[in-house]
């Protein structure tokens, strides 16, 4: 690579030449003299990773979430009756903490207040002791009652108030523990729906059979939040707008048939059902696993499960779910703050720190990143899961978001870590490569029937399905998604598969069908439109799609057309319940840096809205190498629960910092060559005059 002086000398050996003196070089040199800044600030982010990094080589970040799960805490003290009111109190500080203007609780930073939060929060502190007249109290009872009260909520919360006694069961939807016997080619059984709601539906049903109450004192019922009273409370879990003969309805009439049956003692295979689903569960608690489903929900109704079973505080498998729910405790000294995880993200973070160091030039065989390639390694799931069920690939492999869920490896971690391990060179080249094969036919063989791939089972998407009355935390089913599907296109352009195979053409067009009017792709499992499209446009350059067709560049120009005044992006979780809302929020450094990732997909990295959103990410940059983000960027189910990841905002602002400044010294090189031979052309024809 030629200097900026060796272009000076050139001009200088021209002579008076004005016609040539005219060449704009000094516009050449400027545009080539990459700023000192971009460099600087790839080398402070990768020295922060490393600072960060376990000393086993693994990365894990925080998942920050809402306040129902602290709620959530306080509410399963007070039902098993062993209050541990230290914690409780610190627990109280952090809903408190929270509390809107308003009164209410929302769901992610800066979005409204929300029903099932906000009862939620007005029950923890009512069980802890504050009065119903306190004005913090009659605030979020006010909020609570113009949202529609408890009616408004959905089953699952309205299924905790009824384990306390404050909510009747008879008007929950019926969770029969006869589920467990269907066999799998049944219309509704146990495989066909989500891998995350069937580890809830289990213990669920188990607690439905028992119907384990914990009687309150009068006090501390909750009369005040159903907006007619009581007695004239409107239960009906009948959407608004739906009709009775409709499919919605059709599972109304059935439940209520299941009703007035769960209250007869005809069900001659309840204690088999119990008895399977009590064996299902104890098998996904034990080692392998840290808990059931290793994820805050499934955990919390396992640990009433096994109670309502009449297992004992001294029971091995009781005490191991116990201490795998209470490890999900983040407490913060610091800012005396007692917060809960909803799980733990060690594979996906070092997947992802993996990527961004190996691709922002930090050196492949450096010993942290090796450490890291093994210990990845080392926790591929070899046993057939859940999974297995809806895909009998003969080879089991895989990884899994946490750190010990066997059960349950998933294809976006799979996708992640396989991106990462193919970047470092580790020493048993062979063993990697064994792995990496093995992991990406289990990958492939998940496609689903329309082209996509979903995030842990094969073909689980019977829309019908959605209209179950207990299906209204919005994610019963795990339908394929274009950030997914998108992800295996990267993948597999990166490890050379062709563009014409089948499965590969197959996905293109399953990502041409989703794509949005207006370019964009929703994200499933990222906030949201901007995560979507970046993936989308970064799976399609991987695995060579023209990148100048006018659907790929509507997405690139649908990305610029959200750019923020600051030069950064942003975008909230409210466009999941209002698309005029896609690409509109303040800008975050992670979707910044997946939009500018998304738009340099495209082939041209000197856009002025690439150069914008280089310059926002470096201008931001902490004195440590990192970077803050007070918004949430990643999805759980969408318009129910959302997650901040705390390694996003280190983690894709460096890998595509590092991607441009990669591409921006390939331009330079490919320029310095350009202007070298023009000039000694030029040179040759004034030594010929």
């Amino acid at each position: 690579m030629h200097s900026g002086r060796l272009f000076l000398k050139k001009e200088n050996e021209i002579g008076d030449n004005k016609k040539l003196r005219s060449v704009p070089l000094s516009l050449v040199e400027e545009t080539l003299n990459f700023p000192q800044k971009v460099a600087e600030t790839i080398k402070k982010a990768q020295r922060y990773l490393l600072s960060i990094q376990k000393e086993d080589g693994h990365w894990v970040g925080e998942l920050f979430v809402d306040v129902t799960l602290a709620c959530d805490c306080i509410h399963l003290m007070h039902w098993r009756g062993k209050i541990d009111y230290k914690k409780q109190k610190r627990l109280v500080k952090h809903i408190l903490d929270r509390q809107l203007p308003d009164g209410g609780w929302n769901i992610y930073p800066g979005g409204p207040s929300e029903v099932n939060a906000t009862v939620k929060a007005y029950f923890a502190l009512k069980l802890a002791g504050f009065s119903p007249d306190e004005p913090l109290m009659a605030k979020a009872r006010s909020t609570i009652l113009r949202l529609g009260g408890i009616p408004k909520c959905m089953t699952y919360t309205k299924l905790g108030l009824a384990l306390l006694g404050v909510y009747p069961w008879d008007r929950l939807p019926v969770i029969p523990p006869e589920i467990i016997l269907f066999p799998n080619w049944f219309p509704f059984n146990l495989y066909e729906i989500s891998a995350w709601s069937r580890t809830m539906l289990v213990p669920l049903s188990i607690i439905h059979h028992f119907k384990p109450t914990r009687v309150l004192p009068e006090k501390l019922q909750l009369h005040e939040l159903f907006p007619y009273g009581t007695e004239r409370g409107k239960f009906s879990w009948l959407k608004k707008g739906a009709k009775y003969l409709s499919k919605e309805g059709l599972f109304l009439a059935c439940d209520k048939f299941l009703q007035y049956w769960d209250k007869t003692s005809l069900k001659p295979f309840r204690k088999m059902a119990i008895e399977k689903a009590e064996k299902w569960m104890l098998e996904r608690i034990a080692a392998g696993s840290d808990g059931l489903g290793a994820i805050f929900p499934a955990m919390h109704y396992a640990i009433m499960a096994l109670i309502a079973l009449g297992y004992t505080e001294d029971n091995p498998i009781l005490k191991k779910a116990i201490a795998d729910f209470e490890a999900l405790e983040v407490d913060d000294q610091k800012n005396d703050d007692l917060r809960i995880q909803p799980c733990f993200s060690p594979l996906w973070d070092t997947a992802v720190g993996l990527v961004a160091l190996a691709e922002s030039g930090y050196e492949r065989n450096a010993p942290q990143l090796k450490k890291a390639a093994h210990w990845i390694i080392n926790r591929e799931i070899r046993i057939k899961g859940d999974w297995h069920v809806r895909n009998p690939h003969p080879e089991a492999s895989g990884w899994a978001f946490e750190y010990n869920n066997m059960y349950y490896p998933d294809v976006d971690d799979t996708l992640m870590v396989l991106l990462a391990l193919r970047l470092i060179d580790i020493d048993d080249k062979i063993k990697k490569e064994e792995v990496i094969q093995r992991a990406l036919r289990w990958v492939i063989s998940f496609q689903c029937k329309n082209g996509g791939w979903a995030a842990f089972d094969k073909n689980v998407y019977k829309k019908w399905l959605e209209d179950v009355p207990f299906a209204d935390h919005n994610a019963i089913l795990d339908p394929p998604c274009s950030d997914i599907t998108a992800r295996a296109l990267e993948l597999f352009g990166k490890m050379g598969i062709r563009k014409n195979e089948k499965f590969v053409q197959k996905a293109i067009r399953y990502l041409k069908e989703t794509q949005e009017s207006d370019g964009s792709w929703m994200g499933r499992w990222g906030v949201n439109y901007i995560y979507g499209t970046w993936q989308a446009l970064r799976g399609l350059q991987a695995i060579g799609e023209d990148m100048t067709q006018e659907w790929i560049l509507r997405a690139r120009d649908w990305l610029e057309s959200c750019q923020n005044e600051d030069g950064g992006w942003g975008e909230t979780p409210a466009s999941y319940d209002n698309p005029q809302l896609k690409g509109k929020g303040p800008s975050t450094a992670s979707q910044t840096a997946w939009a500018v990732s998304g738009i340099m997909a495209c082939g041209d990295i000197f856009r002025p809205s690439v150069t914008r959103g280089i310059k926002y990410l470096c201008e931001r940059q902490l004195s440590d190498g990192s970077w803050a983000e007070e918004f949430l960027t990643g999805t759980g189910f969408p318009g129910v629960f959302y997650l901040k990841y705390d390694m996003y905002r280190n983690a894709w602002p460096l890998l595509v910092i590092g991607e441009y400044y990669r591409q921006y010294q390939q331009a330079k090189e490919r320029a310095t060559y350009w202007v070298d031979a023009t000039l000694g052309c030029m040179e040759k024809r004034l030594s010929a005059v």
